[in-house]
């Protein structure tokens, strides 16, 4: 009678310690109606691979709209020079719902490769019910572009100087002058026979040269005489 009881008692407990067991297991799941999601029933969701960085909304990277304090996050734009490797989306009682471009979550269809990433949703609640997003982040990577230095502007030519004088003229060389033609034979015009005419009348020369002549025979004739009275 006795070992009766205890195996029945024995198979109560064990029921029961089971039946604990599967609630303690179903409350402790996490579960997500987006089946391009995997559901991660993890509290340690703040961590990014170590060649990863952790890319937040307030780094103003990615386009978006909803996130926080609603029940869908869209990413429409990424900036040039980041890549996404996972977009991890907080919300509900337990753990995260983590998105990877291009890769496919619990079996169902891929999330695209390229931004959009529409209605991004967290894990469920414990009582199955889709909760508000407490908060979201990307794992990625990102270039830096070295800034590039405006080009430095040469300094405006000034034109150089234009001489106002002109070019110094060729000097003109003297042209030769041509003897003067001989004066032909027979010519009367008081400058010789046989000299060329080169257009000075010099007969008044000869007319000068007379009457100082004959003012000087005058004058000694007139001192000859007064010598000859003196006597």
């Amino acid at each position: 009678m006795r070992s009766r009881t205890l195996r029945g008692s024995a198979a109560i407990i064990a029921l029961t310690t089971a039946a604990l067991i599967g609630t303690a297991g179903s409350a402790l799941a996490c579960y997500s109606d987006d089946h391009r999601s995997n559901p991660v029933p993890d509290r340690n969701h703040s961590k990014c691979a170590d060649n990863q960085v952790k890319i937040t909304p307030k780094d103003n990277l990615v386009d978006f709209t909803g996130g926080v304090g609603e029940k869908t996050l869209t990413i429409n734009k990424v900036h040039d020079g980041v890549t996404v490797k996972r977009i991890i989306v907080i919300g509900g009682d337990d753990g995260f719902n983590e998105y990877v471009p291009g890769k496919s979550g619990q079996n169902g269809p891929k999330l695209s490769e390229t931004a959009p990433w529409k209605d991004l949703q967290a894990t469920l609640t414990f009582g199955h019910k889709q909760p508000k997003i407490d908060d979201w982040y990307i794992c990625g990577t990102k270039s830096t572009k070295p800034t590039e230095t405006a080009p430095t502007t040469k300094p405006t030519e000034t034109s150089k100087p234009t001489s106002s004088s002109p070019a110094p003229s060729e000097t003109v060389k003297p042209t030769s002058t041509t003897s003067a033609a001989p004066v032909p034979a027979g010519n009367e015009s008081g400058t010789g026979g046989g000299l060329a005419n080169t257009g000075f009348d010099n007969m008044w020369l000869v007319w000068i040269a007379a009457l100082l002549l004959l003012g000087g025979g005058g004058l000694l004739a007139l001192l000859k005489f007064r010598r000859k009275a003196s006597e």
